[in-house]
Order: structure tokens, then C-alpha cells, then sequence
């Protein structure tokens, strides 16, 4: 895949397909992969995603204090720049939507319309939990190491709890010690989790483009209440419920691409 030169950093990301662009951001510990299997490329949609700082491919790590939202969108204008694209529908999964919220509030003039997909964040940080969870992982990565870190998790009460809850947020967990370069990388999950990316609601409210939330139930780290919340705020928006992880993985992810493929036909296509 193409590689684009930015800040220092050698950025990984993939470009697929012809017409509208769609930029489609992967959450934490993800990578391009994540996006490309929620939303499989339909016709008239020029789909783009890229490896943020400390993911995937992109190398080296970097200035860790950019290892945040807000430096996360603008390499995303960065690269949108290195492609010619003055334009486009800016979308993502969970981190991934937290950029895209923040993409949206400070680059207005370049969006032509938002996908959050099981969003994380709203006005603040994660919920405490959450944050405590990534920053305990990130403990155990950077004292033990992947392998005797994932020990300490599979253990724990904290994991435990997790698991009762929402098996695919527990899954989720596990993978984070075999992403790659995780021990390297733990930085990323200490601190963004307790980043923000929009400060205020009327922020939020400010958002003046067609905006579709995926949402779905029996997912800690997602509140389904958290997609509620967005969807009072964003004028123009559209809330889908989706099929819990947990429940089935196929149905989630289905249920996924007909909203976002609905969404774009609607609103950006026809």
C-alpha cells in the first residue's frame, strides 16, 4: 500500500475506488484493515483510510505528545492535502469517530458530512472505566511485556468483569497485546482515552453536515447512550442501531455497511 511523507513520519494508508471521498478512520490498536472490513468499497465512493501515529504501519512513533485526537486530524488533513482532496465525508470507529468529531470541528470548510461509528467520546475523555482499563493495559505492556502482560490480564478481576459484559470489549482487550509493536506503542492507550475531542456541546451543535451514528447495546467501552447523545446534538443526523459485536460479529458487521452504504447513496451518491 502507499506511503506519504508528513511531520517526520512515514504514514501507511490505503486508496480505493472512484468518485466522493470518503475518509474512514480505525480505532485504538487498530489499523486500515479495521475500516476496510466494516465498509467493503461500493461504486461512486472513493474510499481512503490511513495507520494514525502509533498504529499499524506507520513509522517510527514519533514525538509522543502528538500522540493524541487533535494531531490524529491533522495528519488527516495532511494527507488529504497529499491527495488533492479539498473535500470529503470523514467517518470512523470509535477512535477513529472521536478524530472525525474533532476533524469536523476545527476543519468545517473541508467536510462534506460525518460517519461515527460506535463513538467512545462526546465532550470529555472516556468514561473512567475505560480509561483505567486502557492505562492498566498499558501498565502491564510497559513492566511485563506483551506476552507476560496479557498473564496479568487474562487474571484479572478487571478482565473478568469485561468478559461478563461484552465478550467482543474483552476480545478487544486481548488483541491490544498483539498489535504490533504494542509494547513500543503502550503510550497510545495511557493517554488518549483521556483526551477529548470536542470541549464543549455547543460545539457539537455547531456540526452542520448530514452525520450518521452507529450505535449498538452491550458494549462498555460504547455506550449506546453516548450515540443518543450525539444524535440530540448533531442537527442533521441519523442514529442506527446496530447489532452488538457480542451477539454476532457477521450481523454487526452487515448491519454496518447497509447504514453507511444507505447513507452515502442518499446523501452523497444520487
Amino acid at each position: 500500500m502507499p506511503t506519504f511523507d508528513h511531520d517526520g513520519l512515514r504514514f501507511h494508508y490505503l486508496d480505493v475506488g472512484e468518485g466522493t471521498p470518503f475518509i474512514f478512520q480505525h480505532g485504538l490498536g487498530g489499523d486500515v484493515a479495521q475500516p476496510l472490513g466494516v465498509f467493503p468499497p461500493i461504486g461512486g465512493i472513493r474510499l481512503v483510510s490511513f495507520d494514525c501515529r502509533g498504529h499499524g504501519d506507520t513509522t517510527p512513533l514519533g514525538d509522543p505528545t502528538k500522540i493524541g485526537i487533535a494531531s490524529f486530524s491533522d495528519d488527516l488533513a495532511a494527507l488529504m492535502d497529499h491527495l488533492g482532496i479539498s473535500r470529503a465525508i470523514v467517518g470512523g470507529i470509535s477512535m477513529g469517530a472521536a478524530v472525525a468529531l474533532n476533524f469536523g470541528r476545527r476543519y468545517p470548510e473541508r467536510v462534506l458530512g460525518l460517519v461515527l461509528s460506535r463513538p467512545a467520546w462526546l465532550t470529555g475523555p472516556t468514561p473512567i472505566r475505560t480509561a483505567e482499563v486502557y492505562g492498566q493495559i498499558a501498565e502491564w505492556l510497559r513492566d511485563y511485556g506483551a506476552k507476560k502482560g496479557l498473564d496479568w490480564l487474562m487474571k484479572s478481576d478487571l478482565y473478568a468483569a469485561i468478559l461478563r459484559e461484552s465478550p467482543d470489549n474483552a476480545s478487544s482487550l486481548v488483541k491490544q497485546f498483539a498489535a504490533p509493536g504494542a509494547e513500543e506503542r503502550a503510550i497510545r492507550l495511557a493517554v488518549i482515552p483521556k483526551d477529548t475531542p470536542v470541549p464543549t456541546e455547543d460545539k457539537i451543535k455547531a456540526i452542520r453536515v448530514p452525520t450518521l451514528i452507529l450505535a449498538s447495546r452491550q458494549d462498555v467501552i460504547h455506550p449506546f447512550e453516548f450515540g443518543e447523545a450525539l444524535g440530540r446534538l448533531i442537527p442533521d443526523s441519523t442514529l442506527r442501531e446496530i447489532t452488538p459485536k457480542s451477539v454476532s460479529e457477521e450481523r454487526h458487521l452487515a448491519d454496518c455497511a447497509d447504514a453507511i452504504t444507505r447513507f452515502l447513496r442518499r446523501s452523497f451518491t444520487e
